[in-house]
């Protein structure tokens, strides 16, 4: 068995700030508690997630490590006390994280450790983590989302939306979507996008069309605000509403009758902030549930960029840019 270093490389953020607070830095090697493995991390998940933090807008939960990274892929290095047969070292997974991806090794709960999906590589599975569980746990798990309904994800092309188009037609949904050029567009109508269409335009009445004469059973949203009343008018007698996140905005106003006479479920949820028990018990059913499809080829990681861990800060300008499709991650080994 390779021994484990005292000390490791990390990314430390210097002080609140853009891109360039980032840097390596040489910082002890965390050990494994009761019931927490030690990864040996190969690749990291970008989220903006992580740009809130660097910014001090958004820090880990209590107790969690401070280093930016809420998901990784990597091999199990060393079992801490209290651990179960189920991971063993040696094992390739891949994890959700209340941070510490952005370093060579990082202590995870063993709950929240997943098996690498098989035809997926150990460094693409860094991708999966986050977005996975975040559409498993607002979509399928809670069951909010059902065969021939139809479904809307704002923002196709971000991490989460290319895998919400992927699982939502897997799962026998019709799938329409937004983005923000034609280009990206296109992009989520190769992933299985029904309909794809330019938010700059008058996405709204398109999406209506789109949805006649039932209207839309299900939107997952990124963006809150002044989209929220655009949404119930869209939504069909009993559809439901998940907001995961407030790009532009979280204070709305609602006519409440417009919920009532539709019978309409507004509902939302953050995954960071929840217990290692219902972390644990969403990734074992994404194992169950989701794991097969990657394995017959219905769905795939979409990994747009890779960067080296010295080059995080270029990878957060990157993400700022929004100029990419799908997950970037960081590579350690």
């Amino acid at each position: 068995m390779t021994a484990i270093p005292t000390s490791m490389r990390a990314i430390e953020i210097v002080a609140p700030g853009g891109a360039e607070v980032l840097r390596v830095a040489t910082l002890p090697t965390p050990r494994p508690g009761a019931g927490e493995v030690l990864v040996r991390t190969v690749a990291a998940g970008i989220n903006r997630a992580d740009l809130l933090q660097r910014q001090g807008h958004y820090p880990p939960p209590p107790g969690a490590s401070p280093i930016l990274g809420m998901e990784l892929s990597g091999h199990i290095a060393e079992l801490g006390p209290g651990t179960t047969s189920r991971c063993r070292v040696g094992n390739a997974v891949c994890a959700l994280l209340g941070g510490g991806g952005y370093a060579e090794y990082c202590a995870v709960p063993e709950g929240q450790c997943m098996a690498v999906p098989t035809g997926v590589s150990i460094r693409d599975a860094a991708a999966l983590p986050e977005a996975v569980i975040t559409v498993w746990a607002n979509l399928f798990e809670p069951r909010r989302l059902f065969p021939g309904n139809r479904f809307l994800v704002q923002g196709g092309s971000s991490g989460i939306g290319t895998m919400a188009i992927q699982m939502a037609r897997a799962f026998g949904a019709k799938v329409a979507t937004t983005a923000g050029s034609d280009e990206k567009c296109s992009f989520c109508l190769g992933l299985g996008a029904d309909a794809a269409i330019n938010y700059k335009g008058d996405w709204a009445a398109e999406l209506a069309q789109w949805a006649q004469p039932h209207g839309i059973d299900a939107i997952l949203d990124m963006i809150g605000g002044d989209y929220f009343p655009i949404h119930i008018d869209l939504l069909a007698t009993g559809g439901r509403l998940v907001h995961i996140a407030t790009s532009r905005g979280s204070k709305v106003t609602v006519d409440l009758r417009s919920i009532m006479m539709k019978r309409l479920l507004v509902t939302g949820s953050t995954l960071r902030f929840r217990s290692i028990e219902e972390k644990s018990g969403l990734a074992r059913g994404v194992e169950q549930q989701v794991w097969p499809l990657f394995a017959n080829g219905q769905i795939h990681p979409v990994v747009d960029s890779a960067f080296p861990l010295e080059r995080a800060a270029e990878a957060h300008r990157l993400m700022e840019s929004g100029r990419h499709s799908g997950k970037i991650i960081l590579v350690l080994e």
